[in-house]
């Protein structure tokens, strides 16, 4: 299989449909969850709204770069999750995570190799197959969090 192919097929395992890896993924785990599921505060530890966001940030930067746009995503703005206060506002940042997902793979399965071995932007960030490949391990990371998170959310509300 060509390296796009198999990438693109990796994106869509952790976010779309596979259960490969983890025995689920990200539509797995957020299509059933409440807005107030997703704002439930466990700890100190981070809401699943804000993971989502915070990989949508990143997903939603590089797509802007993949059209011709600038790298303009930056560290300190990937957790900065405006408010939701309804579930329109959970059920809009899901959609717009899943969207930005499905772009994404189907951006990295038309690429050529001469671009996956391409600097990504700049030289010292690598190639695009490595921020790609960094994208997917980001992401594996994340799926372990809101795993665990959603379990620690339904189990508080069953108590």
């Amino acid at each position: 299989m060509l390296r796009n192919k198999t990438l693109a097929n990796r994106l869509r395992e952790v976010f779309l449909n596979g259960k490969w890896i983890a025995n689920t993924n990200y539509k797995l785990q957020i299509e059933d969850l409440t807005w107030r599921q997703s704002i439930q505060q466990i700890q100190d530890l981070n809401t699943i709204a804000v993971l989502i966001y915070h990989v949508n940030y990143y997903l939603a930067g590089i797509l802007n770069v993949f059209n011709g746009g600038k790298l303009e995503i930056r560290d300190k703005y990937s957790f900065d999750l405006p408010p939701i206060t309804s579930e329109a506002d959970w059920k809009n940042l899901v959609a717009e995570f899943l969207l930005n997902s499905e772009k994404f793979a189907n951006h990295i399965e038309n690429m050529k190799d001469s671009q996956l071995d391409a600097p990504f932007v700049d030289e010292k960030y690598g190639t695009y197959q490595k921020n790609i490949e960094g994208v997917i391990e980001h992401s594996y990371y994340h799926l372990g969090q809101i795993s665990l998170i959603k379990k620690m959310v339904l189990e508080k509300e069953s108590a």
